[in-house]
């Protein structure tokens, strides 16, 4: 908690003024028995009405001031406590966008989500609690005590041993309690995270029939976050009665002994009367810090997650260094020598360079890429292709510094990749992933993703290369149509040329195709290859795919197999010397390995 206390310093006066506005109307509260001992000894005892109508008016005078204490300390805790939260929902926002996939992979998207929302939620109700009474109820209840001494010594005896057996269940109820409900929001994770993959992947399920399965699944999971949440529940509501017992019990004491002293005339009625009033504000503070108690409690378990969260990603730079070797570190052992073809082996000075590059995701147990090398001029059109698994995806994802290589190096311009302000990089290269994803808003807003200050003639040359513009044009209101959250409102194929028109107003230097053609028909492909054909000069473009059609033309052709080269260079090239090319292309086009054949 303490780690996130600097984001309350814009609030350092409401800090301090609802606190000590919350003092005052507790020590107006204190003044009331005192009133109505002189009510019941003076006035009721004696007869005295202007006695009571002087000491009532008091009251009200007391009532009022206090009232308006207690909403002055609540304006000021609230705008504290909320102004807070919103702070620290802004950098836990922007620390998130910050992440770089491998963190943002170990911490799990729902875990980040339960974080943001419930956890500082949490946070913010504990904060708002305390400023408003965790110096009013320690006030109220010694002050109570110590007034009590002031009627009678012996009386106040009883709140000596009863105010520190209730501290002492109250805290020890506080350090039971903390660790589990940092377990009960790790169960709510959990419960998020089911809900959330069967959101998103809704239609598998149901094509798969998997209904029953899922259910059960997330029954499974909301039960023990149920049971758990009820075993913790259990354990805080004990504090409730249990103070109650005691502070019931001293009630009787105290009446008791009144009573007695009342008889022998130690005691007037109306001191007795205070003294239960004291009692009574007493278990009603109490109550109040046990209650709040169980809110800091949970607010100290629920800001000791989004700490951690921060915390995330400040060692990431000496762990990658850690983990990072050279080149000649690379792995010598035995493997089938791959097929690079003359064309492109020994090529150097090229535009963007790997040299025996591996990657290894962080707690994975073999590398997924492995002595990766090639040499990319600019303007060179780059074919990736290969079995499912084959590591394509990471290969690209190293480019734009999605991830960073844990072996070799990667040079851009002839300075290595690591040495490149991230920021810059990435306006210089355009992505578009294999999920096509469209943003709620306009078919312009989601263009101007790609450039801030896009013209309207930007836009819509962006949309001709990526064959989207007969889909814009065909929308009422055409740039201005209406785009629903994820594009659900557009087919899959309509969702990946958009994208791609959004990658392509940039004019990155790199441009980034992953699989991004899957859901195109083999006319529109080839149109949107010809298009990029046409801005060759200008952009160097990485075209992932599983059509063999789609690379077929690119200047070299980059086949993986587990994440090592298994062939480089031309189609042709490879489709006579390498074996893994010749299996997917005759995959596909088995017509012509039946040509080949006969023609050997």
């Amino acid at each position: 908690m303490r780690k996130l206390m600097k984001y309350l310093k814009s609030y350092r006066k409401e800090c301090i003024i609802a606190p000590l506005f919350k003092l005052l109307e507790a020590c107006f509260e204190l003044f009331v028995p005192l009133v109505i001992v002189r009510i019941i000894d003076v006035g009721v005892g004696q007869g005295d009405k202007t006695c009571v109508l002087q000491m009532g008016a008091l009251l009200i005078v007391l009532a009022v001031i206090g009232l308006s204490c207690a909403v002055t300390a609540q304006f000021f805790a609230a705008k504290a406590a909320v102004g807070f939260s919103t702070k620290l929902r802004e950098v836990l926002f922007g620390h998130i966008e910050g992440l770089s996939f491998t963190e943002v992979d170990q911490a799990g998207t729902s875990t980040m989500i339960t974080r943001m929302t419930s956890d500082v939620n949490q946070v913010q109700s504990g904060v708002n609690m305390t400023l408003r009474l965790f110096l009013r109820s320690p006030i109220v209840v010694f002050g109570a005590m110590i007034m009590a001494f002031t009627i009678d010594v012996e009386m106040a005896l009883v709140f000596v041993v009863a105010i520190p057996l209730l501290a002492l269940i109250v805290f020890g109820i506080m350090l039971i309690t903390m660790p589990l409900y940092k377990k009960v929001q790790g169960g709510l994770d959990k419960v998020l995270g089911i809900t959330r993959e069967n959101l998103t992947g809704v239609r598998v399920i149901r094509a798969f029939h998997q209904e029953q399965r899922e259910e059960e699944r997330f029954q499974e999971n909301n039960q023990n976050l149920t049971n758990m949440q009820k075993f913790v529940g259990k354990i805080s509501a004990c504090m409730n009665p249990v103070t109650y017992v005691i502070v019931n019990v001293a009630a009787i004491v105290l009446i008791y002994k009144g009573g007695l002293k009342v008889e022998i005339g130690d005691l007037s009625q109306g001191q007795v009367v205070a003294i239960l009033d004291y009692m009574a504000q007493i278990l009603v503070e109490l109550v109040k810090l046990a209650n709040l108690i169980i809110l800091m409690t949970k607010a100290m378990a629920c800001a000791d997650r989004v700490a951690a969260v921060l915390e995330i990603g400040e060692n990431a730079d000496d762990d990658a260094e850690g983990e990072r070797t050279t080149a000649g570190d690379a792995d010598a052992e035995d493997r089938k020598v791959p097929f690079i073809s003359e064309s492109v082996r020994g090529r150097k000075g090229g535009f963007l360079t790997f040299d025996h590059v591996s990657l290894k995701y962080k707690g994975a147990g073999e590398e997924t890429l492995e002595d990766v090398s090639i040499d990319v001029r600019r303007g060179d059109v780059i074919g990736v292709i290969g079995g499912t698994g084959s590591g394509k995806t990471s290969f690209v994802n190293l480019i734009p510094k999605f991830y960073e290589a844990t072996k070799g190096s990667i040079t851009l311009d002839g300075k290595n990749l690591q040495d490149h302000d991230e920021t810059e990089l990435r306006k210089r290269i355009g992505v578009v992933p294999q999920k096509a994803v469209l943003f709620q808003g306009t078919i312009r807003s989601n263009l101007l993703w790609g450039k801030e200050d896009a013209t309207d003639e930007e836009m819509w040359r962006a949309l001709e290369l990526a064959q989207a513009k007969e889909i814009v044009e065909g929308k009422d209101g055409m740039l201005e149509a209406e785009v629903a959250q994820n594009g659900r409102n557009f087919s899959g194929g309509q969702r990946q040329r958009l994208t791609i028109a959004r990658a392509l107003i940039r004019r990155p230097e790199i441009l980034i195709l992953d699989d991004s053609a899957s859901a195109l028909d083999y006319a529109t492909d080839a149109k949107l290859r010809n298009s990029i054909k046409s801005i060759k000069d200008e952009t160097t473009t990485f075209i992932v795919s599983q059509r063999a059609s789609s690379i077929r033309h690119a200047d070299q052709i980059l086949v993986l197999e587990d994440g090592r080269v298994a062939g480089l260079g031309t189609h042709d090239e490879l489709l006579e010397n390498c074996e893994v090319y010749q299996e997917i292309y005759y995959s596909q086009y088995p017509e012509e390995r039946k040509g080949a054949m006969s023609v050997g």
